[in-house]
């Protein structure tokens, strides 16, 4: 085996021009992989993932999963990146670096991965205020996402939105009132309908803005029109500090569209959030009508970073979670247990993630802020250069498209 090894190895210095002897201990753990995953790894498993339970449907999604080594590696950095990017964002925040309102999405990484790997790039979604995660998972760098955070001019609404509203090709923020983005994304999936274009959009709201009366108007139109929505409710168990079971006489949110078939599923399974993802995709996508999932899930921080989230649950129920339902910890023992990667992979992705948070975070502390000129850019689309007022009458300002 050794001296196989070393043929590889001095084949590989041959192609890319290295000396043997400059070998890296980190570029001898990923030989070692790239020569086990031909000989060793399981390509493909099938996983068990819980029932869902089922509002106004017969069947619903599968109680099996199939994950390729592939996908599951890719999911494993999504949700790593995810985790570690608001980890540096809390970081930053206590330094006084980040202002304002900041709502951060660890614990809840297998929701947005999930949703994202069971519809297409050019479907749409939108959410509310807690979107560093989807913003991720829509396609927007870690770089351009803290840049945005510390209100920066390269950050991706040129640090001029903030932790709320984040932007990106079909993803619609980051909304900052509560409930507000639903009616938005019945409009999207009527303008989907309309054009014939068989997308759909994902439109996602919190527990805590599940009894907004917007959202259940938004429900009546959709069902009337079976518009292509899928209506998904991350209950995260508080909405700010308040408990699902003191805020709502029913908290069984998958059930609250009455006439709109619903399905509640394991929110910290990146598996099963995928499977019922596909299956309202489908669902959708044949005509039907819209559908509503309730995602189980939990998050780790307090509601935003003004909060520090043990006045109302304990350090031990966050512990709890954490040691028994973390979906990153559940995907990585899965891959593991079933032989579909080596550990050193998993370390080896670890130490690109922090280092890629790194660079990002020097970034966005280092890139200039928008210039004051720049401060009414933007406000309509391909429009003539105006002027807008500013503080006083006095005070005119140009805007430009």
């Amino acid at each position: 085996m050794k001296s196989m090894l070393t043929i590889i190895s001095n084949a590989l210095c041959r192609i890319t021009g290295r000396n043997a002897g400059a070998q890296t201990v980190s570029e001898g753990a990923r030989i070692v992989v790239s020569s086990r995953s031909f000989a060793d790894f399981t390509p493909t498993a099938s996983f068990d993932i819980k029932k869902c339970e089922l509002h106004r449907l017969e069947e619903g999604p599968p109680v099996k999963a199939e994950l390729t080594r592939e996908q599951g590696l890719q999911y494993y950095r999504t949700m790593q990146t995810v985790r570690r990017m608001e980890l540096k964002a809390d970081q930053l925040y206590k330094q006084k670096i980040i202002r304002g309102f900041c709502h951060l999405y660890d614990g809840q990484e297998a929701c947005a991965m999930g949703i994202e790997a069971g519809i297409n790039p050019s479907d749409h979604l939108i959410t509310a205020y807690r979107a560093h995660g989807y913003t991720y998972t829509r396609g927007v760098s870690v770089k351009e996402i803290l840049a945005e955070l510390t209100g920066r001019k390269g950050g991706v609404a040129k640090g001029k939105g903030g932790s709320m509203h984040m932007y990106a090709p079909h993803f619609y923020g980051g909304n900052g009132i509560v409930g507000a983005q639903v009616p938005l994304g019945a409009g999207i999936a009527l303008a989907c309908q309309y054009q014939g274009n068989n997308q759909l959009c994902v439109t996602l709201y919190g527990d805590g803005a599940a009894n907004q009366g917007q959202i259940f108007e938004s429900f009546n139109m959709a069902a009337l029109w079976k518009l292509p929505c899928i209506f998904i409710c991350e209950n995260n168990k508080y909405g700010m500090g308040t408990s699902v079971e003191r805020s709502s006489a029913s908290t069984e949110y998958f059930r609250r569209g009455d006439f709109i078939p619903g399905i509640r599923v394991d929110g910290m399974d990146v598996l099963c959030v995928r499977e019922a993802t596909k299956f309202a995709a489908d669902h959708c996508r044949a005509g039907k009508g819209p559908i509503l999932m309730e995602l189980e899930t939990y998050r780790y921080h307090g509601h935003s970073m003004s909060d520090p989230g043990v006045s109302y649950r304990t350090r031990e129920e966050i512990q709890e979670v954490r040691s028994k339902s973390d979906p990153i910890s559940l995907l990585k023992e899965r891959m593991l247990g079933n032989n579909m990667a080596a550990a050193e992979e998993f370390k080896e992705i670890d130490v690109a993630i922090r280092k890629e948070v790194e660079e990002a975070a020097q970034f966005a502390t280092s890139d200039p802020e928008p210039p004051l000129e720049e401060l009414c850019n933007h406000i309509f689309y391909n429009e003539p250069p105006m002027e807008v007022r500013g503080t006083n009458p006095w005070s005119k300002l140009k805007s430009i498209s």
